[in-house]
């Protein structure tokens, strides 16, 4: 006779697998890491130089030891080799430079820089990572809208590094932290103190924020108002360089989704040829109409002075054309005696408003030359990962993920930033670029190999069996 019972048959419901408390806290470090390096300048504006050297040695030194402790598999042979070429010839300038204090405090900031890009990138997944740079501009980008409404209703005037209140008319070649113009209708600088580099920020946030929508993320509603938060920035920051980031970034975002349409071989050939004669006339018009285009931006056609700026910097690098004057990436305070870029240069600049000046100065052709390698491969590697189809085995019809998206749309950012200004090998430039160049080639496919499915905030926390 059968026996009835109400008991279920089935497993007895469990909680879902979630990350450990360790992984979070880790994962919120490498959030501080980015939001950090993104921040750039904001430090030594708040907390002076000093200060900010040891902070950034003790963030340092915290990645070495918790990288040391978790141990996350590295294929060692697989590393960013032309950046890692780029920091070693920055330190081999200790042994020619001009300026032997300023070139070995800022390789401190390169050497750990780099190290921190390595870090973050060795210890999380290609999600986690978009989700950890998401939550970074969020910080960044909150905070400097704070930052303006702070100046504007409780400051009410023009704020000065170190929190210091301006005493009469802005000096030619001061630094200011806040021209307090976001009532007025003005650029806005942001925490980072600099209008460019907050645009550039918000056309990165954009970028972020419309992957992680797309990518069917949890509170999508909240994402589109941090996307309108960016596109506040960003026109508020009123950067022209900024908007031809813009053009490059929605250029190079329909050319990957028109290669992601092609199905036979050699298809993607046409369609190469057509987007370089574009690119190439689209230079060419955006050179000749320059002045109409910097007018209508409310731009000088030389740049608000720049280009006097980079005719004396390409004179001085000049002088040493190999191996140039010695690192010292951003520029620090010198005296116009000792400082390589010679009389005749605003002593308030910290770079060259150009990543390849910049570079031609310090490190010469060959400093250069690695760099331009260093992009190349970058910008190689990244296009491929947006383009290609996932595919490890023999189903060929696996659908593209939009994080793919992020490493080639960040790329075409920096290039563009990098033509008049030198952002890409400064803090958080440098980091998205090394960070990223060295997930691409640790894993080339999404959610596959090591370094992707080890991780509980991926797949899971492994089930351990008893003894």
């Amino acid at each position: 006779m059968a026996v009835h019972t109400k008991h279920p048959v089935a497993a007895p419901p469990t909680a879902p697998i979630r990350a450990t408390s360790g992984h979070l806290l880790l994962r919120g470090w490498c959030i501080f890491v980015l939001a950090a390096a993104l921040a750039g300048s904001a430090w030594p504006l708040a907390l002076g130089i000093p200060a900010t050297a040891v902070a950034v040695v003790a963030a340092g030194v915290v990645s070495a030891s918790v990288w040391a402790l978790s141990r996350p598999p590295v294929q060692w042979r697989r590393l960013p080799w032309f950046a890692l070429a780029y920091a070693l010839w920055a330190v081999c300038s200790l042994l020619w430079t001009t300026h032997l204090a300023a070139t070995a405090a800022t390789l401190v900031l390169l050497l750990v820089t780099t190290m921190q890009a390595l870090f973050v990138g060795a210890v999380l997944t290609w999600r986690e990572l978009v989700r950890a740079m998401a939550s970074a501009l969020k910080w960044v980008l909150g905070l400097s809208l704070l930052f303006e409404l702070w100046v504007s209703l409780v400051w009410h005037g023009v704020l000065l590094p170190g929190f210091a209140r301006l005493d009469g008319v802005v000096a030619d070649g001061a630094v200011v932290w806040s021209h307090d113009q976001l009532m007025s209708g003005g650029r806005i600088q942001g925490i980072v103190g600099d209008a460019t580099a907050l645009a550039f920020l918000a056309l990165l946030g954009m970028v972020v924020f419309a992957v992680r929508f797309a990518s069917r993320a949890p509170r999508r509603t909240l994402l589109v108002g941090w996307f309108a938060l960016s596109a506040f920035l960003f026109f508020r920051a009123g950067s022209a360089l900024g908007w031809l980031g813009a053009a490059a970034v929605v250029l190079v975002l329909a050319t990957v989704l028109v290669m992601r349409t092609t199905k036979r071989a050699g298809e993607r050939t046409r369609y190469y040829v057509v987007y370089a004669v574009i690119a190439a006339a689209g230079i060419l018009a955006v050179w000749l109409g320059r002045g109409q285009i910097f007018s209508f931006l409310g731009r000088s056609t030389d740049l608000d002075g720049r280009e006097g700026t980079w005719a004396l910097i390409a004179a001085k690098a000049l002088e040493r054309p190999l191996q140039g004057w010695g690192f010292a990436t951003p520029w620090p305070p010198l005296d116009a005696a000792s400082a390589p870029w010679g009389p005749g240069i605003d002593s308030a600049l910290t770079q060259a408003h150009s990543v390849w000046l910049d570079v031609l100065l310090q490190l010469g052709i060959v400093g250069m030359a690695l760099l331009a390698l260093t992009f190349f491969a970058y910008v190689w590697r990244s296009w491929f990962f947006a383009v290609d189809r996932p595919r490890w085995d023999l189903v060929a019809d696996r659908p593209y993920s939009p994080v793919t998206l992020v490493p080639t749309l960040t790329g075409a950012i920096l290039l563009v930033q990098g033509v008049a200004d030198s952002g890409p090998i400064v803090a958080g430039g440098w980091l998205l670029i090394v960070m990223l160049a060295f997930k691409i080639k640790q894993a080339p496919l999404l959610g596959r190999g090591a370094s992707e499915e080890r991780l509980v905030g991926e797949q899971g926390e492994t089930e351990r069996v008893p003894r």
